[in-house]
Formats: C-alpha cells, sequence, structure tokens
C-alpha cells in the first residue's frame, strides 16, 4: 500500500520492532526440544547470533568466549585491535573520556595506520582458542586484504559499510568486484549493509554467502539522522528475505540473511527471525557482558570518521556475563537477558522446531503491543514501561 507524500512522490509504509508482534501458532512446542541452529556455507553454529565487528565489544578474548557458547564473533580489522600493539590502554583512554570530549579523541586515536603484521597476529591468536574467526573490513581495503585474512587462517571475510551495492561509481578509484573477490577466495564472504530487495538480489549474484541487514538502526549510530537514510529493519529484513527466497529458486543457493542492528531485547531478536533472518547481529546488547572490550562502553565503526561521524559513544553498563545475556539466569526484567530462551519459547509458542520454520510464523501490525495495560509498568518505569 503506497501513500502520498505530495503530488511528485508516494512512499510505501515500513515497520520497525515496536509496530508488529508475532500471532501464537494452532500448536505449541517444548522448548527443550527447539533447534536454534544456524549455518553459514555449510559450517553450522550451535547459536543463530553473530556479536557485530564494534571495538567496544570484539576483542580477542570476546571471540573466544562467543565461540565457547556456540556463537560467531566479528573482530574489526579498521579498529583498534589492528592499529595498536596494546588496544586495551586505547579502550582504556575512551571509556573514560567525557561525553564532550569523546568524538574528538576517537577521531584522533582512529588516524592511527592499520598494521597488517597485526591482522595477522589477531587472526592466529583467534584460531589458538579453537573457534571459528570472522573478521570485517571495510571496502576499500577489501580486495587486498582477503588474500592475507585468508592465509592467516580466517573462516569468514565480512565485508562491511553503511550501504553496499554491487555497482558502485567513483572516477577516484577502483570499483570493489565482489564477484572477482568471492571468486579469488575459498572462505565465505558476508557483505554488507543493505535494505532492500533489488540491491540485496544483485549481491547475492555475486557469489556472496551471507547478507547483513540494516541501514542505521543501531544504538550507537547516528546515521539516520546525520544522512536521513534508513528503513526499519522488520521491513528491511522482509524485502532482503524475499529476495533470498527467490534467489535460492533460481540458483539452488541460499544466501544467509543477517539482521544487524536496532534490537535491544529478546522480542525484537524473536521479531527478527519471523520477519525471515537466518541470523541476527548485536552490538549493544553484547556490549553489556563482562567479557566485552569496551568496559561497558559502545561506539559506532563510523563513530571516528574524521569528516562525517555518524555515530556516538554509548554507556552501556554491565549487566551481567555473555552466558547470563545469551542463557540466563535473567536478573533484569526488561528482556535483554536469557536471549536463546526467550527465542525458544516465542518459538515454541509460535510451533516452528526451527529457524526456517519459524520464519513463516504470522505477524501483524500492532504499534500498541507494548503499551497495551501497562499503565503502571510505565507510571512505576519498570518491566515494559522502561
Amino acid at each position: 500500500m503506497e501513500f502520498e507524500l505530495g503530488r511528485s512522490k508516494r512512499a510505501r509504509r515500513a515497520y520497525g520492532f515496536d509496530e508488529v508482534a508475532l500471532v501464537p501458532g494452532t500448536v505449541t512446542i517444548n522448548p527443550d526440544e527447539i533447534d536454534v541452529g544456524f549455518s553459514l556455507d555449510g559450517r553450522g553454529f550451535e547459536l543463530p547470533i553473530l556479536a557485530a565487528a564494534m571495538d567496544g565489544v570484539v576483542d580477542v578474548h570476546f571471540v573466544h568466549e562467543m565461540g565457547r557458547h556456540g556463537g560467531l564473533a566479528v573482530l574489526n580489522l579498521d579498529g583498534v585491535q589492528t592499529r595498536y600493539e596494546d588496544p586495551g590502554a586505547v579502550l582504556a583512554e575512551i571509556a573514560a573520556a567525557p561525553p564532550e570530549d569523546v568524538n574528538v579523541l576517537l577521531q584522533k586515536l582512529y588516524r592511527a595506520p592499520v598494521q597488517d603484521g597485526l591482522i595477522g597476529q589477531r587472526i592466529e591468536e583467534i584460531k589458538e582458542g579453537g573457534v571459528a574467526c570472522a573478521v570485517s573490513s571495510i571496502p576499500n581495503h577489501a580486495e587486498r586484504r582477503g588474500p592475507i585474512v585468508q592465509e592467516a587462517g580466517a573462516d569468514v571475510f565480512v565485508v562491511q559499510g553503511t550501504v553496499l551495492t554491487a555497482r558502485h561509481i567513483s572516477r577516484a578509484y577502483k570499483q570493489l568486484s565482489f564477484r572477482e573477490l568471492t571468486d579469488s577466495l575459498d572462505i565465505p564472504v558476508v557483505v554488507g549493509n543493505c535494505v532492500d530487495y533489488a540491491t540485496a538480489l544483485e549481491l547475492m549474484d555475486t557469489g556472496i554467502r551471507g547478507l547483513l541487514v540494516g541501514v542505521g538502526p543501531g544504538a550507537a549510530c547516528t546515521t539516520r539522522a546525520v544522512l536521513g537514510v534508513g528503513v526499519p529493519q522488520v521491513t528491511a529484513t522482509s524485502d532482503c528475505a524475499a529476495a533470498r527466497d527467490d534467489h535460492f529458486r533460481r540458483s539452488g543457493e541460499r544466501v544467509a540473511i543477517i539482521t544487524d542492528g536496532g534490537m535491544r531485547i529478546g522480542g525484537d531478536i524473536c521479531k527478527a527471525f519471523a520477519s525471515g533472518a537466518d541470523a541476527v547481529m548485536i552490538g549493544s546488547i553484547f556490549a553489556a557482558t563482562e567479557e566485552a572490550a569496551g568496559h561497558g562502553n559502545h561506539w559506532g565503526m563510523a563513530t571516528p570518521d574524521p569528516n562525517l561521524p555518524r555515530g556516538t559513544r554509548i554507556r552501556t553498563g554491565v549487566k551481567g556475563s555473555l552466558g547470563q545475556v545469551l542463557f540466563g539466569p535473567a536478573h533484569v526484567d526488561d528482556g535483554s537477558m536469557n536471549l536463546i530462551g526467550a527465542l525458544k519459547s516465542a518459538m515454541g509458542v509460535c510451533g516452528a522446531r526451527t529457524i526456517r520454520e519459524f520464519q513463516d510464523t504470522e505477524m501483524v501490525v500492532a504499534p500498541a503491543i507494548k503499551t497495551e495495560g501497562k499503565l503502571q509498568q510505565r507510571e512505576q518505569r519498570v518491566g515494559m514501561g522502561v
């Protein structure tokens, strides 16, 4: 359904997590009998959750812990881990900076060059922990870094920018060819970010194995305010999932749809899967874990941009261990802990044994879903009233 914005412009309605709800199924399933496993290019993971390539979240230790729990964490190759021999001191400086000084500090710290030697070193350190290694690069350096990270032993190569397309026009530099990149590497390539059907389909035709969905929804991201660009995550995920299904029908290859950002609580994660996601990528929730690199601080990858910062540092605080956030027991009532328990319970209520079955769950537009009957919670700022 389209709406008229003016005589020359029409638009369709798009939906975010707070505007929709899941409809219970006609059959319910014991959560203990539900499989939430996720596969990327044939490699299986126990959890369908990736930790975002954010410096306030992922370092080598966090990758090890996430892998130990059955998930996958992505290390940022353009961050402090590959610019500094001792990133811990840099992270502590960022955490201690007052709000009015933090952006200038980030711009200064991120002017230090990325060291190729540290790229290989960090990958080796991750592999020593016996877990899968995923690393992320901006598109400008992806062609050169691809062989380096594969040689060092990385299992997944992520190419990530604010918005990526299969056709980029520039007179200043050569366009990255995703087809050439995927053909040249033996490890799966995941790219992002994307929010629409047509772009998703073109990217899938280049041989990628995963697609990150989301422009600007992250807790520390200001892209939507700075650029005015973005599509709410439910609609973006559904559109890209449609591209995945059409691509599979004509090629026989299934590209993983990974909803990236905008999820604050377990219910948001459940809605992402019901919208069509195969996995989700999370940043701010994990930034609040004891294992996170940023000591309860979180900032976006575009925050240190020297010309147009599109992020900010937020203080998440520390709520508990990674294990508690993933599996409980939860000691808060806001839905930010025991994410896997919430996912399995929602799947059970909706009658879905697997993530793929969950993608077929009926959804309704429900703008009152978070406020209906919750007057006391709002007045007392507890539970759903926070």
